[in-house]
């Protein structure tokens, strides 16, 4: 069993709280991403593979009441739990999820694959699915065309050090030299998040798992440092509403 990164462990369970009340929702075309793309409909037995705090539940709820949501961080589970207490949750790691082999029908990773892309998962995923079953990897982006995000972004990009993230491409290589699944398709949609410069912008960047990590005189500076980005770009205050936009890239991998 691979260790949770030390980044995920200890800014998740620090951030967890905060994690579910700013992260940003999903597009609403992903339910029928869910039912097209992947063929699931009332009887399908679905896996929320790292679920964090369950934000991805509410889209996999509109398809199936049949949901299993596996996350190794107690912090985020609590969250999960508080927000879908009906929903069976699974204290374990994408290399060993404790459910019968090919009983699923298919496996859902929600902003989190990049935090395990091994052959390991890849091979307890595999087993896990029926016959032609299959996997979803979604990821919301923030939409660095727009200057104030990119400015946002680069500062990141040098504190992110090694930690896994999607922008890497890092976990594309482990479906390199695989003979498990095929990519069938990948999807791209637009999204913007509405609320306050505080609250779409420094606060939801503060759950990002390496600054939730760090001293609160850190994330203090980096919160000042954030809105000061967003007042020279646009001339908005901590408390003015602002539009952060997002782009939700879905791929959809099939069981060979």
């Amino acid at each position: 069993m691979k260790p949770i990164h030390h980044a995920a462990q200890q800014g998740f369970s620090q951030a967890a709280e905060l994690y579910q009340q700013v992260r940003p929702d999903y597009p609403n075309e992903i339910v029928n991403w869910l039912k097209q793309e992947l063929q699931l409909d009332q009887s399908s037995c679905v896996v929320d593979l790292g679920a964090g705090t369950g934000k991805f539940i509410p889209y996999l709820e509109q398809v199936t009441s049949d949901i299993i949501a596996v996350e190794p961080v107690q912090a985020m589970r609590e969250q999960l739990s508080l927000a879908h207490p009906d929903v069976k949750t699974l204290d374990a790691h994408s290399t060993e999820i404790p459910l019968p082999p090919q009983s699923i029908d298919a496996v859902l990773c929600a902003q989190s694959f990049h935090w395990f892309a091994n052959i390991e998962t890849l091979n307890e995923i595999y087993q896990l699915l029926k016959i032609d079953g299959h996997l979803g990897l979604i990821w919301n982006q923030r939409d660095i065309e727009v200057n104030w995000v990119k400015a946002l972004a680069d500062i990141l990009q040098l504190l992110e050090q090694d930690t896994p993230r999607y922008h890497s491409g890092d976990w594309k290589k482990v479906f390199e030299h695989q003979f498990l699944f095929r990519l069938e398709s990948v999807k791209v949609y637009s999204q913007v998040q509405k609320g306050t410069v505080e609250q779409v912008v420094s606060q939801r960047l503060l759950s990002t798992s390496f600054i939730a990590a760090m001293t609160e005189k850190q994330q203090l500076e980096l919160k000042q440092q954030f809105e000061q980005v967003v007042y020279e770009f646009t001339g908005k205050q901590p408390q003015d509403e602002i539009e952060f936009p997002y782009i939700t890239y879905a791929y959809h991998f099939k069981k060979i």
